[in-house]
């Protein structure tokens, strides 16, 4: 059967694609409810129930299934990361080729290549990878079309410290 209610957020998938949004966000809200502490080692057992209610409704039913008998938040969510946690090597060496052949050049606006820009350094991120802006932005100048190379010059003179700032500026001009 189904779950009734609107789900705070999506439910992990039985094929764990969406493993590591779905810690993020399971995190994030245990926290906001009080109730992060049933997920960390020496964590309090007064609250598990209601830990494990919220857990479980935001599984996948077949997941729900499988995990029927575990009782403890902390349990399930160390057999989560142990069936699911190898998201990150699977992830990763993808962003990072996909980070290695991000061009400007290739997209036809720029809000199209910001959107694959963040797209990728969130998933860099996730991963454990550490993006800056700088990075961002260095990217973003080195990939210039070989046309605009002065373009790139006066923007890199503009002296900019900010991704979102570039994108700005660019987005203008465009």
């Amino acid at each position: 059967m189904s779950n009734l209610t609107k789900l705070e957020f999506n439910a992990l998938d039985i094929t764990g694609n969406n493993y590591l949004t779905w810690i993020l966000d399971a995190e994030i809200h245990l926290n906001v409810m009080c109730l992060g502490d049933t997920i960390r080692e020496g964590n309090v057992k007064t609250e598990q129930e209601n830990a494990m209610i919220f857990l479980r409704h935001h599984l996948h039913e077949g997941l729900e299934t499988e995990y029927l008998i575990v009782k403890d938040p902390l349990n399930l969510w160390n057999d989560l990361k142990e069936r699911y946690d190898h998201q990150k090597t699977v992830i990763l060496p993808k962003a990072r080729y996909d980070w290695l052949h991000l061009r400007l050049q290739d997209y036809k606006s720029v809000s199209g290549y910001s959107s694959a820009m963040f797209k990728i350094t969130s998933q860099l991120k996730l991963c454990g990878e550490n993006i800056t802006d700088k990075d961002m932005l260095e990217k973003t100048y080195s990939t210039f079309h070989a046309n605009n190379m002065l373009l790139q010059q006066q923007y890199r003179e503009q002296g900019l410290a900010i991704y979102s700032e570039l994108i700005s500026v660019l987005l203008l001009a465009e």
